[in-house]
């Protein structure tokens, strides 16, 4: 089985998904190669080379692939799919990914799996729908799989590997669409998909002034990312990337905690794999309260200042 997983990066740092993807590759069997493609990241193709696990590393770099854009990427992963043989094509599914990949297997005429959080054997999968509430085992019989894996669901490949890196011949742009721009927020907390705590904050708050008066305080003493129900981004609170849920990120940190979150499904499917589970909310029927570890019947208001003077 020779398997092609999909870096995901941004010409600089390779996005510690893709060790998990990696990880995931590997129920697979057989040989793992990374594609990272993109202009001037040669140093996003040697922290692949150090993944344990990789056999080979192909760097394909080109002006066309440095925005990143799905109708590049796409025609360069088919290519060197039939090229090289590769039996199945593994990338994250996250914003990325699920951009990708459809476009490859399409390319391939072959059925993609999505969301994969289980690999029992090539062609045996496990994956999430209904939000979550039912698990599906998946067979797939194509000549060549196309996953896209749930990085939460899956520990990060460790490092100490020594894969060859190899360059890759591009393949000619498409010429179909361009990057006009990007307006990327900036901040120095953890990743919201990385970060080992993280304090989401909902509609209770009651607007944006009191998501970060009450909220963060108590992140910065807990060292966490911040992220938030899709009903305060719909409210305008937070921008669209705090959103955890179905439609936003899907989080897996040691520590997740609630406040003002009612507890929706769409919110429980983004972070209900979290380790340990704190809700602060004083309506004592929120489904929160079903998931959580650890509840508190309380105030916001009140219980979070507390909490947070009491974090010293």
């Amino acid at each position: 089985m020779k398997t092609l997983v999909i870096a995901e990066h941004d010409n600089r740092q390779l996005n510690a998904v893709t060790l998990n993807v990696v990880n995931a590759a590997t129920r697979l069997g057989g040989e793992i190669d990374i594609l990272v493609a993109g202009q001037g990241c040669a140093a996003v193709a040697q922290q692949a080379a150090a993944v344990a696990g990789v056999t080979r590393v192909l760097l394909a770099d080109a002006d066309h692939y440095a925005a990143q854009l799905a109708e590049e990427l796409a025609l360069l992963v088919v290519e060197t799919v039939q090229q090289h043989g590769y039996q199945a094509v593994v990338s994250p599914s996250s914003s990325f990914g699920k951009n990708l990949t459809p476009r490859v297997a399409a390319l391939l005429d072959v059925a993609q799996v999505s969301d994969v959080i289980e690999i029992k054997a090539v062609g045996s999968y496990v994956r999430p729908i209904y939000a979550g509430n039912v698990m599906l085992s998946v067979e797939s019989a194509e000549p060549i799989q196309v996953l896209t894996v749930r990085p939460t669901a899956f520990d990060a490949a460790t490092q100490g590997g020594s894969a060859e890196v190899t360059a890759l011949a591009a393949t000619a742009s498409a010429g179909v669409s361009a990057l006009v721009g990007r307006e990327l927020s900036k901040s120095d907390r953890p990743e919201l998909g990385a970060a080992d705590v993280v304090v989401s904050g909902g509609r209770g708050l009651g607007n944006g002034d009191n998501y970060r008066q009450v909220l963060e305080p108590l992140a910065d003493k807990l060292g966490a990312a911040l992220g938030a129900s899709r009903a305060a981004v719909d409210a305008g609170f937070v921008p669209n990337d705090y959103q955890v849920g179905q439609t936003g990120k899907i989080v897996a940190p040691q520590l997740y905690v609630a406040v003002g979150i009612s507890g929706a499904i769409q919110h429980l499917a983004g972070m209900s794999d979290s380790k340990v589970i704190v809700a602060i909310n004083k309506d004592p029927d929120a489904p929160i309260f079903q998931v959580a570890d650890y509840g508190l019947e309380a105030d916001l208001f009140d219980a979070v200042p507390e909490l947070t003077q009491q974090l010293g």
